[in-house]
């Protein structure tokens, strides 16, 4: 959690941080990944069959030795929008009896080259965990249990011995499930109300529950702020054995909301993620309301936000029907850097969060066929899964403020956006970290730095201008070590990222 106190531009910024007082526990998976059957996602992404960057799976070197780096906990699969019309069989089995079909969520042909056992096994190579989401749209809930069945079934029955039989004995033991992607969108193949998507989220998530009470399951939310969010919360968080629920276990173990964050002008643009700040403090009162309004027990487990989709992304430039490759600049990625601080400060209401997505599409990292490119994007999300684990340690801000226009319009009366914005953590080794990002395009901030103790390990993202990128050829932005004895006061750069990591007391 970080404060903040409202300062006049001429007054010098304070940092003050408390590494004896934590938090909450920060969830590792709130640096999860997604990949998804659109543009070079998959195919020319994670899987490229026959290029020499490749091994014997066909799974990209460069792209898992990459996500290697960030330590990626979680991935999602296969959506996103391409599940409303994906059916798990087709992706099984024999690769030369797999049907073709027409992919109408980014408007293609999915070869279905890629399914299932490829995804597990690529999830093993990476030494991650699967996240998988049912078609919520042309899919049924024979389905959805026939594909729980095939993940995690021990038993001599149809579907745990058709996987025994496509090469794979023993079960995934598939943790994580999404009930479903943006079922509210018009964009989506059987789009739904929400009294109807309640209805059915409910009733599916007894059955799987009764097939497997180990799983985790995902509620489909909408941005956090609609109607929908309360309404499904209303309806689904249940009391255990309750009228609708005669489960053993709580039958919903998160909600899901999306959320992407973009501008073309610098300041709305590094300021916009604090909407998702605001997003996730009011998914979490509804999720206390919900529960207070159904009797649900203090025993029961509350239900935590999986903010299984974020990023920066404009779909105007980056059209999905077109593949959805971004050009990140250093404004993108200071963005990021917020988008990051905040998933830090809400660490306690936090479970999971997947940023869309890993590779080639609105992704930090980019393919070509022989090269990996890491984009402007990159160096945040490495600095932050690098270091900002283990407990948010309190840190309070005193600092003037942006007071332009913001995106969405919604934030400038809602919340402060100032030109440092802050989150710090404490490691299970002990090491305080404090992830400062001054959003200003033209001044740097000399700063008293309250609480550190001793030299400072100083990692700084920066470049030219807010415009640089990494896709012209040349690394225009990238990390720069340094330290710093903590002596006197610190000067964070102009629109820079800059994180501070020192032994606490």
């Amino acid at each position: 959690m970080t404060s903040f106190t409202k300062l006049s531009d001429q007054d010098a910024p304070v940092i003050s941080v408390h590494p004896s007082r934590r938090i909450s526990k920060i969830n590792p998976n709130i640096y999860a990944g997604f990949t998804e059957h659109m543009g070079r996602c998959i195919y020319g992404g994670i899987y490229d069959p026959g290029n020499p960057l490749s091994d014997e799976n066909g799974f990209r070197k460069d792209v898992l030795g990459a996500l290697k780096d960030l330590n990626v906990p979680v991935v999602r699969y296969p959506g996103g929008n391409f599940c409303a019309t994906y059916h798990w069989l087709d992706g099984v089995g024999p690769k030369d009896q797999r049907p073709a079909r027409p992919e109408l969520a980014w408007l293609g042909t999915e070869t279905n080259q890629f399914g299932t056992d490829e995804f597990m096994k690529w999830c093993e190579v990476l030494d991650t965990e699967p996240y998988l989401c049912f078609n919520f749209g042309t899919g049924t809930l024979d389905e959805a249990l026939g594909w729980l069945e095939y993940c995690n079934g021990t038993g001599n029955t149809y579907y745990a011995n058709l996987r025994r039989k496509n090469g794979r004995e023993e079960p995934y033991n598939v943790k994580y499930w999404a009930l479903g992607n943006e079922t509210w969108g018009p964009w989506q193949v059987e789009q739904m109300t929400k009294e109807a998507y309640a209805h059915k989220a409910l009733q599916w998530a007894k059955a799987l529950k009764l097939l497997d009470p180990s799983i985790v399951l995902i509620l489909c939310g909408q941005d956090g702020t609609a109607s929908w969010d309360y309404y499904t919360l209303k309806h689904c968080l249940l009391p255990a054995h309750s009228a609708l629920s005669t489960s053993a276990v709580p039958l919903i173990d998160m909600h899901s909301i999306h959320l992407y964050t973009c501008s073309n002008s610098h300041l709305p643009n590094a300021t916009a993620p604090l909407a998702a700040e605001r997003a996730i403090e009011i998914t979490s009162s509804l999720i206390d309301l919900a529960r207070i309004e159904n009797g649900v027990p203090p025993s029961q487990l509350r239900p935590t936000i999986c903010f299984d989709e974020w990023n920066v992304w404009d779909p105007i430039r980056a059209e999905g029907s077109q593949g959805a490759e971004e050009s990140y600049t250093l404004s993108d990625a200071l963005a990021v850097a917020v988008w990051l601080n905040v998933f830090v400060r809400k660490s306690r209401d936090l479970g999971m969060a997947c940023i869309a997505q890993s590779v080639n599409v609105i992704s930090p990292l980019m393919t070509t066929k022989d090269k990996i490119i890491k984009q402007t994007t990159w160096w945040p999300l490495y600095l932050f899964s690098k270091f900002m684990r283990g407990w948010t340690i309190s840190a309070h801000v005193s600092c003037g403020t942006y007071e332009g226009e913001t995106a969405p319009k919604w934030l400038r009366g809602t919340v402060d956006t100032p030109w440092l914005d802050v989150s710090a953590s404490l490691g299970e080794d002990g090491y305080a970290n404090l992830a400062v990002v001054n959003i200003h395009e033209e001044k740097g901030f000399e700063t008293a730095v309250e609480g550190i103790v001793g030299t400072a390990q100083v990692f700084t993202v920066t470049g030219g201008d807010v415009m640089a990128t990494n896709m012209k050829e040349t690394e225009e932005v990238r990390v720069e070590e340094s330290t710093w004895d903590g002596s006197g006061k610190y000067v964070f750069p102009k629109h820079s990222l800059t994180l501070l990591r020192w032994k606490a007391e």
